[in-house]
């Protein structure tokens, strides 16, 4: 085996049959000599050996059907978008950090006038911005995410409606909950399929809707960090992003990002759905979404 092959403590080399040393040749990560090793051990297990020649077939299989995009410079329409989405999260880092040091100084010398009941000036606002920031965040992502994958012809889904049952035991399993793919039919909106796609606080699932004029629609979720709820009654202060009514607290609007988007959160797991249409419109649509799920 290669020195770049770690070792059991006892000295030993590892088993070369071993999950993490199969995924590797799988993935193409072994060099030639520990891959060699490797092959020869999986020689004593045919039936083994075939299974995974066939998953590197479908791993090459999956690089060639996507080798015609690999190479494409980003659309010149998410090149703004993506400059504003630095400068935000760059404003949240900011703000997220002179709010640390303001709790320091509170918990620090404030604590006789918490204890009765006391709010300083000012620090209801502050502190509702950044609950909601994490969801905002979130919406943003999911615009950028429908603004990315929506206008795609060939590829704007890994797996498509037609494998819908398959497509929801992925996902579910992926992000550790199972999941429900809303029927939008009755609003017009037949599914075209769905993908798998990073987020800061985990993996996110994307649904896709399209019209019968080929207008899409994107319902985004994935698991956020939770935050602590405000202790009373708060307004938003953030620009952009308005609370509406709706069944569930903390459903908003929020056009930070390429296309608007509801989004609203329940326990530590969020939802945003996007498109570009008219704000009552999308409403309606999203509240559709929330009474399925």
């Amino acid at each position: 085996m290669s020195d770049n092959t770690s070792h059991s403590p006892s000295g030993q080399a590892p088993d070369p049959l071993s999950d993490d040393l199969i995924q590797a040749l799988i993935d193409d990560r072994l060099s030639p000599v520990d891959a060699d090793a490797v092959w020869q051990a999986l020689a004593r297990v045919p039936g083994l050996a075939q299974a995974i020649r066939a998953q590197q077939a479908d791993r090459l299989a999956l690089q060639s059907l996507h080798a015609d995009v690999l190479d494409e410079p980003p659309p010149a329409v998410l090149q703004a978008p993506l400059e504003r989405a630095v400068r935000r999260q760059q404003r949240w880092y900011d703000t997220s950090r002179w709010v640390g040091m303001a709790a320091a100084v509170l918990l620090t010398f404030g604590a006789g006038w918490w204890s009765r009941g006391l709010q300083l000036p000012g620090s209801g606002p502050d502190l509702a911005l950044l609950d909601r920031a994490p969801g905002r965040q979130f919406a943003v992502q999911a615009s950028m995410a429908h603004a990315v994958f929506a206008p795609e012809i060939k590829h704007p889904v890994e797996v498509d409606a037609s494998q819908q049952q398959h497509l929801v035991q992925w996902l579910s399993k992926r992000l550790g909950r199972p999941l429900k793919v809303p029927d939008l039919q009755a609003q017009g909106y037949a599914l075209v399929g769905g993908r798998l796609l990073p987020g800061d606080t985990g993996v996110r699932a994307q649904f896709m809707y399209q019209d019968a004029q080929a207008h899409r629609l994107t319902l985004y979720l994935g698991a956020l960090t939770p935050t602590p709820a405000p202790a009373g009654p708060t307004s938003s202060t953030a620009p952009q992003s308005t609370m509406v009514a709706s069944p569930l607290a903390g459903f908003s609007f929020n056009q930070e990002g390429p296309v608007p988007s509801f989004y609203w959160v329940e326990g530590d797991f969020g939802y945003a759905l996007q498109a570009d249409l008219p704000r009552q419109a999308l409403l309606d649509l999203a509240l559709a979404v929330y009474k399925q799920l």
